[in-house]
């Protein structure tokens, strides 16, 4: 593993950690990106279960990206995934930045989210 690799896994550890203790059994909107997409999923830890999820390799997203991975395609997918979670009955989260730096796609996911109705 590189070292790169290695500190993104330290500040991921450290931060689900804080997350645990300060989310109250809200579920957690996780956020992975890659340097083609991005992902983001409603997970319910205390059962284990992922509540929505969406990504820029939906179906639906392909056709209206010009690629997945610039700040538009991250907030096409925090509308969508607010959409769905509230679909799922799903109102509050914690956000779950997975050791990502709060800038860029991982702040316009998160802004979206907020637009799109979810709470965090």
């Amino acid at each position: 593993m590189s070292i790169a690799q290695e500190r993104r896994n330290r500040r991921q550890r450290r931060v689900r950690l804080q997350i645990r203790r300060k989310a109250a059994g809200r579920p957690r909107l996780s956020v992975f990106r890659s340097s083609k997409h991005i992902y983001a999923q409603i997970i319910d830890d205390g059962s284990g279960v992922t509540v929505a999820a969406a990504s820029t390799i939906d179906q639906g997203m392909k056709g209206k990206l010009k690629t997945g991975a610039d700040v538009a395609a991250a907030q096409e997918v925090g509308k969508l995934i607010a959409e769905r979670a509230l679909a799922a009955g799903v109102k509050e989260v914690v956000f779950d930045r997975g050791g990502y730096l709060f800038h860029g796609r991982v702040k316009a996911l998160a802004d979206a989210a907020r637009e799109g109705g979810l709470s965090f």
